[in-house]
């Protein structure tokens, strides 16, 4: 372990697994028998728990974050490529989630599900066993409307009712309009996050 590794006392990682020398594993992190988890890969538990299946991968400079109500699972032979960002989603067996895919809150990958390169699964979205999310494409809804990003109005019409700022960040998005969404989230997680850091 160098001076940039962190791992948290917390931590639980199978004998078999390989966990880079670059990682970080911040908080309850369980990696399972014959995973690997590359270098610049970062997964922080923050409330919730992370746990990684049985020869499960997390490819370089990706980032997993489980929340206090949502905790982030990745199944057995999940294939996660490098600079994706996953937060408190489930993820059955047998996924692949290609380079710089997007996977948000209370989202449910389907076994056998293939999320292409940059695509984008939506809070509280549920993605069927073996469909595709195709290359940029925006999984949204339960069950999941799968659209092209160039159909902003279609995936607001039902983005808009999954209600983001609150799920995520505790702010009501009409209490906020008078003042700004972004202040009220920005001013409420970073103090979540300086008493997180404090307390480690």
């Amino acid at each position: 372990m160098n001076s940039r590794t962190r791992r948290s006392a917390r931590a639980n990682i199978h004998p078999s697994a390989h966990v880079a020398e670059t990682a970080v594993l911040d908080g309850a992190v369980t990696v399972g028998p014959q995973a690997v988890i590359c270098h610049g890969a970062v997964l922080v538990a923050e409330g919730g728990c992370i746990s990684v299946g049985h020869s499960s991968i997390v490819m370089e400079n990706s980032v997993l974050r489980s929340t206090s109500f949502a905790d982030c699972t990745l199944g057995n032979n999940v294939l996660v490529g490098p600079h994706c960002h996953l937060s408190g989603c489930q993820i059955e067996d047998e996924v692949f989630v290609a380079t710089g895919v997007s996977i948000f809150n209370g989202a449910h990958v389907g076994q056998g599900a293939e999320l292409r390169i940059d695509a984008v699964v939506h809070l509280s979205t549920r993605v069927p066993c073996g469909a595709t999310v195709p290359i940029g494409w925006v999984a949204v809804g339960d069950p999941a409307q799968i659209l092209p990003p160039d159909q902003h109005d279609a995936i607001w019409a039902v983005q808009k009712g999954l209600d983001f700022p609150m799920k995520v960040f505790g702010v009501d998005r009409q209490a906020a309009a008078q003042d700004s969404v972004v202040k009220r989230i920005t001013e409420r997680y970073a103090q979540f996050l300086l008493r997180r850091n404090k307390g480690s």
